[in-house]
């Protein structure tokens, strides 16, 4: 507690500095009466069971389904968010404590949970509790993040994560700050973080028309992600005008150039939001077998345990 009865949050990076009466920047924690409280525990804008190829994570379990959850708020404010309905916005909730959640997920043969939707690491409280009880059931944990979090709570959860997707919105600091209102280095930080604690990750980077698209700040992702670990799979995703953003969409050829150019650099890349034949089937790194064939959310895999039938190399993933 500072002055005036302001409480500092130390959740995510902005370390807020909340006057009574008044919420942080994710919209979820209140000073009330000079003590920090979740307004969002337990509370639960959408649910629904989705194919764990939806997340997207294509290493992860393929083929199977999973029970995803999500609250409302975020601690970005992007000018292009594909779900601002619910995470800038205050949608209908409904109270789910964390018990009949995993009752849930247990009786509908749900590989797991995946909080998601919005931005999950605002659910912290709630995500722990659930998480370390879903786990000792033999349910997975994965959460679909901003990986916009302080370090000390991460170290917390990490015991009980299975997997995460990173959005990796950009290369760009200046992206982060004049249309997130965040910053990149902790989102760099907290995937390696991850990383070495022995979390599956998978990235997605939605590309964006004259604002992460150029071909060098392509280029710096794609590198700095092959020097972490050229088999971290990387999902490309095509921007649509949505929300407060009216650029047009990405050009399709943009994102096909996006792709190769990625695959220069790591061993699994992968497009989202765009049908055509390429991006998205496993192939091995080294022989290019086609392990895992996808027709949208229909899979088949051919993986021998966890390597490649024609050659035997092992393909990165939890399977």
């Amino acid at each position: 507690m500072k002055d005036n009865n302001k409480v500092l949050c130390y959740l995510c990076p902005h370390h807020c500095q909340i006057i009574p009466g008044k919420r942080g920047v994710c919209r979820a924690r209140l000073n009330k009466n000079g003590r920090l409280y979740s307004e969002n525990y337990a509370m639960i804008s959408s649910m629904g069971m989705d194919p764990v190829e939806k997340k997207p994570l294509y290493h992860f379990h393929p083929g199977s389904e999973i029970l995803s959850v999500g609250t409302s708020g975020c601690n970005f404010t992007c000018d292009y968010c594909q779900n601002w309905q619910i995470s800038q916005e205050n949608p209908p909730l409904k109270e789910m404590g964390s018990e009949q959640l995993i009752k849930k997920a247990d009786i509908s043969g749900a590989v797991g949970i995946a909080y998601t939707y919005s931005e999950p690491s605002i659910w912290y409280e709630y995500i722990r509790e659930t998480a370390e009880k879903a786990g000792s059931k033999g349910l997975k944990n994965v959460m679909v993040t901003n990986g916009y979090i302080s370090i000390e709570p991460l170290k917390e959860l990490i015991p009980y994560l299975d997997a995460a997707n990173v959005d990796l919105k950009s290369f760009n600091n200046d992206f982060y700050k004049k249309l997130c209102n965040g910053k990149l280095e902790p989102v760099l930080r907290n995937i390696e973080l991850l990383l070495n604690n022995d979390v599956h990750i998978e990235l997605t980077t939605l590309v964006i028309t004259d604002y992460n698209d150029s071909i060098e700040e392509l280029r710096e992702l794609f590198n700095w992600v092959h020097n972490l670990n050229p088999d971290i799979p990387l999902h490309l995703s095509r921007y649509f005008p949505g929300y407060k953003l009216e650029k047009p969409a990405t050009d399709i050829d943009k994102i096909i150039e996006a792709y190769h150019l990625a695959r220069e650099y790591l061993n699994y890349v992968y497009l989202g939001n765009v049908h055509l034949a390429e991006g998205s089937n496993t192939v091995c790194p080294q022989c290019g077998y086609e392990v895992i064939e996808r027709s949208f959310y229909q899979v088949n895999s051919f993986l021998n345990d966890d390597k490649c039938p024609e050659c035997s190399h092992h393909i990165y993933g939890r399977f």
